[in-house]
This record gives C-alpha cells, sequence and structure tokens, in this order.
C-alpha cells in the first residue's frame, strides 16, 4: 500500500464533476491519498471585515474540489469504500448568514437583512474555534463533500447530493468513518473539498463552519462484489443509510428504505421484521435542508441489535 500527497494547485482544483476531467492521480485500490483542500468558496485566506479576500484563480460557481483520483479496478457496478483516516483543519474559517437569496432566507425574511459573517480562529490542536466576537465552539471536522462523477457527459454541479456521493454534508463522517459510495464511471473519479469544522444537522444558514483542510488522510478500497444503489456508512459508533431528494418526505423514505436494506442482510431479517425493529432502534436526522436536493440519514448503533 502507498501514501499519495495531493494539494491545490492549477490543474488539481475544480468546482465540478465530469467524467471528462482527467484523473491528476492514479491509485491501486487499497492506497492511502493526503489531500490538503481549499475552503469551499475557493479561498486564500479569511475575510476582510468588509467581505473581501483572495481566491484561488481559476474558480467555479461551484465547491473546490481537490482531485479527481482515479482507483484501479474502479468499475460502474462495484462499491468504492473511503477511509477517513484522520482530518485537520486548518487555521481560520468562516460561517455567514443572511443578505443573500436562498430558500431558508425568503422563508425566515432574512434575504434583505445585514450578513452576519463570523470570522473564526482554529485551534487545530485544541480542536476549537474562536469568532472574531467571542463565540466559542468546540470543532468535530469532516468533509462535506467527497463523491465521484455520475457517467453521464457535461459538467455536474457540486452543490446537489447524489447516487454516487458528493455534497453529503453528513456530520457524522468524522475520522474513524467508512463511506460507501456506488461507482459511476471508470476509474471512479473521486473527488474532496468542502472541509467543515463543525456543523449540525440541517446546516441551516447555508454554510457550516466552513474552513480550508490541512490534511485529508483517505484510504480507498474497491469492493468488487458490493452493490449498493446509494451511499452507505459506517462510523465508530453507527450504520447511516442515506437519502436525497428535493421532497424531505422522499428522502426520508429513501433512506429507511436504505437502512432496512442493511438490517436485511446484516441480520437476515424479513423486511417487515425490519421495519418493526427499525422502529425501536433506528434514528432519522435531517441531513442538511439547504442544497436545493435535500438530505436525510438513517442510523442504526452497533449493538443496538443483539
Amino acid at each position: 500500500m502507498t501514501i499519495h500527497t495531493l494539494e491545490p494547485k492549477q490543474g488539481t482544483v475544480h468546482g465540478h464533476f465530469s467524467v471528462d476531467l482527467p484523473p491528476v492521480l492514479t491509485i491501486s485500490s487499497g492506497d492511502t491519498v493526503r489531500f490538503k483542500t481549499l475552503d469551499a468558496g475557493f479561498g486564500l485566506e479569511p475575510f476582510s471585515e468588509d467581505g473581501t479576500r483572495r481566491r484561488f484563480e481559476p474558480n467555479e460557481l461551484g465547491h473546490a474540489l481537490c482531485g479527481p483520483v482515479a482507483i484501479e479496478g474502479a468499475e460502474p457496478g462495484k462499491t468504492l469504500e473511503v477511509r477517513v483516516n484522520h482530518i485537520r483543519p486548518g487555521l481560520w474559517g468562516y460561517t455567514r448568514a443572511g443578505g443573500f437569496d436562498h430558500p431558508v432566507n425568503r422563508r425566515l425574511g432574512l434575504v434583505d437583512a445585514a450578513t452576519c459573517l463570523l470570522n473564526w480562529t482554529i485551534d487545530p490542536e485544541r480542536m476549537m474555534a474562536t469568532s472574531q466576537f467571542g463565540h466559542r465552539v468546540a470543532l468535530r471536522p469532516f468533509m462535506g463533500l467527497m463523491g465521484m462523477p455520475p457517467a453521464e457527459v457535461g459538467k455536474h454541479p457540486t452543490h446537489p447530493p447524489r447516487f454516487c456521493g458528493g455534497n453529503i454534508d453528513c456530520k457524522e463522517l468524522i475520522a474513524g468513518s467508512s463511506l460507501f459510495l456506488p461507482i459511476a464511471v471508470a476509474g471512479g473519479l473521486f473527488s474532496v473539498g468542502d472541509g467543515h469544522g463543525v456543523q449540525g444537522n440541517g446546516e441551516v444558514a447555508v454554510p457550516a463552519l466552513e474552513c480550508p483542510m490541512d490534511e485529508v488522510d483517505l484510504t480507498f478500497i474497491v469492493h468488487d462484489e458490493m452493490r449498493l444503489s446509494m451511499p452507505r456508512a459506517k462510523t465508530p459508533t453507527h450504520w447511516i443509510s442515506f437519502g436525497f431528494h428535493e421532497d424531505l418526505n422522499e428522502a426520508t423514505m429513501m433512506a429507511l428504505d436504505g437502512m432496512l436494506d442493511l438490517m436485511q442482510e446484516q441480520f437476515g431479517y424479513s423486511r417487515a421484521e425490519a421495519l418493526a425493529l427499525a422502529s425501536l432502534v433506528v434514528d432519522l436526522q435531517v441531513t442538511q435542508i439547504v442544497n436545493g436536493v435535500k438530505g436525510v440519514h438513517a442510523m442504526l448503533a452497533h449493538g443496538a441489535l443483539r
């Protein structure tokens, strides 16, 4: 197994998914890549008081991603496991709310409000962040965006989550977790970005604590026999299934459907039996409501069923 490194520079940074993007690195299944990532907005520094800053050039409307990485043996129909070994945030980040057009701001009457911009100073040793106003929050870093392109040609935006990953924004995908993604294209063409220092379920302001990441250590494993139609995750504490849809109710049913599949596979239950037990031990969480395509995840704690 080999350890590779990827840093943001011309050729490794992009703001969309596409099967036409050539890989910047080709690795073997079982290899590890240590990424360094920009914040989601291509920022090179914190925001100044007037809300401006230097940005990586060229930039796009999508999230700043690092990649793509091709994995040998990754083929459509197989599954890519992404093991999150370690995440170390950079020294700064930001959160903003209000003052721009978005369904959340429209509903809450904040489209024309003055923007609240929180500039965070990050202490990666203590895993704490402090805003310019003195707010202090504990960090629980994860990558909001991990995924691959669909097979359809053309540029695909980074904002919605898809069956092959993308802007999932699940706060549970911390170090020690594995994300399992259906592979849609040869090589997989995996990219990562949108580092979050911490986020609540829902990501209700649109940004979380957006920050660059000094190190994102990921190991990639191709599973030939695992067949998935939607992402799945195993964290240090839970199994997780996901649902993505513009309709939150439909996203909920998709997440529940995926959890029933998982319970049948793991325990050999009938589908009705799995649903009965899910009513006792499965928690449904709203992952995010701000990406157009909404997200719900179902969580089953390890050891909940004996």
